[in-house]
């Protein structure tokens, strides 16, 4: 069997930034542990798979290690795909997910994902939290499935190192840590070793958290984020309540076949 494969550097507006992801267009699902093999192959932090469904397509999101509930980079990179290799001529697609029906649109020269909005929950710290970073948070916030970590400045994010044993021992798909920014209206960093990615370079799924959170904080809806990881990233952000739009650009690292 042969498999088209594209590997695409999402939230990035040239090669070796943003975030890498495999795309693989499928007419119908392989078996599950095929899929995860694909991706542990890849070594990537996701890959994507869809199928035609009606007028849109179903998408599933996998890490080397295990299949993911949602996922923004590669959603954006499945995107780009179908409008810039596929011929989907359409400016929306609609994604049915894990996490419901994604909508993904073009808006001028960017790709937005209208995502569902993370629920926000102040909790105590975990104990011990200070072991993560060896620094203390001002705020711990719990979401879908992920912390959030709130620290005083950007040069904290940007000076973190984490303890990634540690953040295996939290009950969290992935841990965010952010700050309020003087060149962007904030920054983040994305932590995720129980997936098998100890962290992320651009997180759209994080970004479920932290467009409602800096939202309300600064008071304005539509934002300029940067992830600071070592490739980078920038996301442009709308809150619009139940929902978040998050734009990004895209590009193309390589086409290729899979041989299984």
């Amino acid at each position: 069997m042969q498999l088209n494969i594209y590997q695409v550097d999402a939230f990035a507006e040239k090669v070796f930034s943003g975030n890498p992801a495999a795309v693989v267009p499928l007419e119908e699902w392989l078996p599950d542990a095929t899929m995860q093999h694909i991706a542990m192959e890849n070594n990537l932090s996701e890959t994507a798979f869809f199928i035609p469904e009606n007028k849109g397509f179903q998408i599933r999101w996998f890490t080397p290690v295990s299949e993911v509930n949602l996922c923004g980079h590669a959603t954006l990179a499945s995107a780009h795909v179908l409008f810039n290799h596929l011929g989907f001529e359409s400016g929306e697609i609609n994604f049915q997910s894990r996490s419901g029906i994604l909508k993904v649109k073009k808006q001028h020269d960017l790709i937005v994902l209208d995502f569902p909005t993370s629920d926000l929950t102040e909790i105590p710290f975990p104990e011990k939290i200070e072991k993560a970073f060896g620094k203390n948070p001002v705020k711990c916030i719990k979401g879908r499935e992920d912390l959030m970590l709130i620290f005083d400045s950007e040069e904290e994010i940007q000076n973190l190192k984490p303890d990634f044993d540690f953040l295996k021992t939290l009950d969290a798909r992935g841990i965010i840590a952010t700050a309020k920014s003087e060149n962007f209206d904030f920054v983040s960093r994305f932590f995720a070793p129980l997936e098998g990615i100890n962290e992320d370079p651009v997180t759209g799924s994080a970004h479920t958290m932290l467009i409602p959170y800096w939202s309300e904080q600064l008071k304005k809806p539509e934002l300029i984020a940067k992830q600071i990881s070592q490739r980078g990233g920038i996301l442009h952000c709308k809150n619009a309540g139940q929902r978040v739009e998050i734009g990004g650009k895209a590009v193309t690292f390589l086409t290729g076949k899979i041989f299984i």
